[in-house]
């Protein structure tokens, strides 16, 4: 089922608000297989972005990993200096990437695989062992729900082998990564909420009043699998030219196409420019993402029932880990798929 969750629309760069409405896609997990696959198809088509209800990972798991998350940001600095630097992999501050981006946040990012996370897990905890648990469960519950979504995504295209994609995240050698963002509170000067709320749409308008947490940039791996608790901020682009801002749900999750899911369909799919503005709150925001990755040694190259829906190859194959590699050497809001385009292309 689709549900439409009515929200301003306001064009990029331009101050006047539209009457045009958007509905954020909600897809329904228990819904009849084949309705639900074809929903997911046409989200993934027209947005690059979708909502699960019904998902299957257990309350419980979900506020668990959010304690020992918000235990660990809630440490004094020093404290939490010493899990880091982030390079890439540990906790950061600011600083996203290695070439100049900066945000108005601190993080964890953790590999997400058990060996990783049992001797990283004293960095993070002074009782490693419930925390290294704790992560591990979570990672298992989003870790099926991919799965189960990239799955029906094969039924709905019509792909005879439904495990072609799911088979890439399932493999014990996945390159899958595990990141919390923390976002603090931001009070935009003289606390004027009306102004602030008609134009932290435009962060050019004045930036005075907002604050960019993370810039827009799309995400490089196949899934993205996202839960905030209920402070707003994220906005997604749509392909018309407007951002858009996502109305937090803390008890469901957010599913983004990421750049090898764009390749993977042979641009069927297209994975999604988005951000997270700092807009006028006491509370922080903070956010859980599984990156769902293949193996580093995986191809990426569409099958060929995508190809017979769309005759030319847009992309030449490349390995994951090649990929990975040109993420790392561009900024955030760089397009890396431009880089892997195929050039007999007219």
């Amino acid at each position: 089922m689709v549900v439409a969750t009515p929200t301003p629309l306001l064009r990029r760069g331009n101050n006047k608000k539209k009457t045009a409405a958007f509905g954020v896609p909600i897809i329904d997990l228990s819904d009849d297989k084949s309705i639900a696959s074809e929903m997911i198809v046409k989200a993934c088509e027209d947005y690059g972005f979708f909502k699960v209800v019904n998902h299957g990972v257990p309350k419980k798991v979900i506020a668990r990993m959010e304690r020992e998350a918000a235990d660990f940001f809630s440490r004094p600095v020093s404290e939490k200096g010493r899990a880091g630097p982030a390079a890439p992999f540990g906790y950061g501050s600011k600083n996203i990437g290695f070439n100049g981006d900066k945000g108005d946040l601190e993080y964890i990012l953790l590999e997400a695989n058990p060996l990783s996370l049992t001797q990283r897990a004293k960095s993070f905890s002074n009782d490693p062992s419930t925390f290294s648990s704790v992560t591990n469960d979570y990672l298992s519950g989003v870790r099926k729900l991919s799965c189960d979504i990239l799955e029906l995504v094969a039924e709905g295209l019509w792909i005879e082998d439904n495990s072609i994609f799911s088979k890439l995240i399932s493999n014990s050698h996945n390159d899958s990564c595990f990141r919390v963002n923390h976002y603090p509170p931001f009070i935009a000067p003289n606390n004027d909420e009306d102004e602030l709320n008609n134009n932290h749409w435009d962060l050019s308008s004045n930036p005075s009043k907002s604050k960019v947490g993370f810039g827009e940039h799309t995400d490089p791996q196949i899934l993205t699998i996202l839960r905030s608790n209920d402070v707003s901020g994220l906005q997604i682009y749509t392909h018309d030219g407007f951002w858009i801002p996502v109305p937090p749900d803390p008890n469901e999750f957010f599913v983004f196409v990421g750049d090898s899911f764009q390749a993977l369909t042979n641009g069927r799919f297209t994975s999604v420019r988005h951000r997270v503005v700092s807009i006028n709150s006491w509370k922080s925001r903070m956010s859980m993402m599984y990156f769902a990755a293949p193996p580093l040694d995986a191809w990426i190259s569409a099958p060929p029932q995508i190809n017979n829906i769309i005759t030319s190859n847009i992309y030449r194959p490349f390995k994951w880990g090649d990929f990975k590699q040109i993420v790392y050497s561009l900024r955030l809001a760089d397009s890396r798929l431009d880089y892997f385009k195929n050039h007999t292309q007219s």
